[in-house]
């Protein structure tokens, strides 16, 4: 009828879930505990398995069924969960060491392993959930704990990494600082989207107008506390390469707000030494900014290390080598290895021997860097360049004591003298033996790159050795070789 009220009608709008960056914080730490807690039971499972297929150990006359282990499965896995909270494993860093985590997982896989036999047997024992924990069944279920535990972290890890490039799990960050130490992390964080950093702005001493690399300034230090709130800044860094322990303290305690992480440039001591160390002289503490990590036994130890690889690397690969030699020759002209005068230990020169990887005569016009797509650099050579295969017979220069396996790497003469008068404290690189490779290496500092970025990366490792770093230096330079993951190989 003409004058009736027309029915309303009511549309249902579908809500949008939305996460907060706390929520997706506790979402990658509660998927992390889960995928430590799957990756356990997977491995006492297969562990289980192995125990009967592989022939490490005698095997069982009559093994219960998986299912009678149930409990036992429960203790382990619940005992290592509880022993990585406790050991920070679930505190998720931006940026780690891989070789790192693994050294930590295999230390609390195999107490959590040992841990939960002991408590199996205290609180199974004499129950109708009692089963036989044998020591062979142990062993395959500690190795495959670490084994799995340390793929599905990977696998973790990568899935948020791949988030984050995506703009996932972002923190707003703000940098306090000026200079090249500010321009240095900027340009680090814009060139690492998987490190989760969103840069808000940068604040200087005064309030100053344009940008940094693209990003503005939005203000002064008395501005930090402002900016924090109304700019939702989540993590600070302290970006200073000069500044008195007073400013220091006011800084921080300007950026003291909420939730806010604060990070500082260590900048002060970062010049001076790697490591720093308290001793006595004659009752009066000093404290120790420059002292050489490697004397006395430790010397011995880096040698023995250097001689058995030397020598088991060139056993196991002399029949590759000599594929290569082949090659070579039939590719081009000349000699299969290239010798060339390089400084080491004290400054001393010495002959360092390389696969050729350039035409014969290459340096004929004189003696350049080489640069990406070099011209003078054969087929096999770029191969072996990015694979870093040509240096392999510095093994020979190893075994004969005129390098290490890990060390700075060595230049030529003409470089060095070069460099002495540029850098400030060059020549502590030569306090060591030159090395197949070393912590710059592997960190991209190599080839045609800053030449006092390698020298600090090269200080470092003298003030800073340990027969551990160079098992991580050395892991890493497997890892990069095979997959040819350096940029600056070329």
């Amino acid at each position: 009828m003409a004058g009736d009220p027309q029915p309303v009608s009511y549309r249902v709008e579908p809500r949008s879930i939305r996460l907060s960056n706390d929520h997706l914080k506790a979402l990658s730490t509660l998927t992390l505990l889960l995928t430590d807690t799957a990756m356990l039971i997977i491995a006492f499972a297969i562990g289980y398995e192995a125990r009967e297929l592989l022939p490490f150990f005698p095997r069982p006359e009559e093994q219960p069924v998986l299912a009678r282990y149930m409990p036992t499965i429960v203790v382990h896995t619940i005992t290592i969960v509880v022993m990585f909270y406790f050991s920070q494993l679930y505190h998720l860093k931006r940026a780690f060491s891989r070789v790192e985590q693994l050294r930590q997982v295999i230390g609390v896989v195999t107490l959590g392993t040992l841990l939960a036999s002991g408590t199996q047997e205290f609180l199974l024992q004499n129950t109708a959930m009692e089963a036989v924990y044998p020591r062979s069944l142990l062993f395959y279920v500690w190795f495959f704990s670490v084994l799995l535990t340390v793929f599905g972290r990977e696998l973790h890890r990568r899935s948020w990494t791949l988030l984050r490039r995506r703009g996932v799990v972002r923190d707003n960050l703000l940098i306090v600082g000026e200079g090249d130490i500010a321009r240095k992390i900027t340009e680090h964080i814009r060139n690492s989207p998987e490190l989760g950093y969103t840069i808000v702005g940068i604040v200087t001493a005064a309030a100053q107008e344009g940008e940094l690399l693209g990003y503005p300034y939005i203000g002064a230090y008395d501005d930090i506390p402002r900016l924090i709130d109304d700019r939702q800044v989540e993590q600070v860094i302290v970006a200073l390469s000069d500044y008195r322990r007073g400013e220091l303290v006011e800084l921080i305690s300007l950026c003291q707000r909420g939730k806010v992480d604060i990070k500082v440039y260590p900048d002060m001591f970062s010049y001076m030494a790697g490591d720093l160390n308290v001793d006595d002289l004659g009752g009066t503490a000093l404290l120790t900014v420059r002292d050489i990590a490697l004397r006395g036994w430790k010397l011995s130890l880096k040698r023995a290390l250097d001689l058995i690889g030397a020598a088991v690397g060139l056993v196991l690969l002399s029949p590759f080598m000599l594929i290569t030699a082949l090659l070579i020759r039939l590719e081009s002209r000349g000699s299969v290895f290239y010798w060339q005068v390089r400084m080491g230990l004290d400054g001393r020169p010495f002959p360092m021997i390389k696969f050729r990887s350039m035409r014969q005569n290459a340096e004929s016009g004189g003696q350049t860097w080489t640069v990406e797509n070099d011209e003078r650099v054969t087929r096999l050579g770029r191969y072996m360049r990015r694979s870093n295969w040509d240096e392999i017979p510095q093994l020979i220069n190893v075994l004969v004591g005129h390098m290490s396996l890990v060390g700075p790497r060595p230049e030529r003469p003409m470089y060095v003298q070069q460099f002495r008068r540029q850098i400030p404290d060059y020549m502590v690189r030569h306090r060591e033996k030159s090395g197949m490779t070393g912590w710059a290496q592997i960190n991209g500092f190599r080839g045609d790159t800053s030449i006092a970025q390698r020298t600090e990366a090269d200080r470092f490792y003298v003030e800073n050795w340990s027969l551990w770093l160079d098992i991580v230096i050395i892991i890493r330079t497997i890892w990069q070789s095979i997959t040819r993951s350096n940029p600056q190989a070329y």
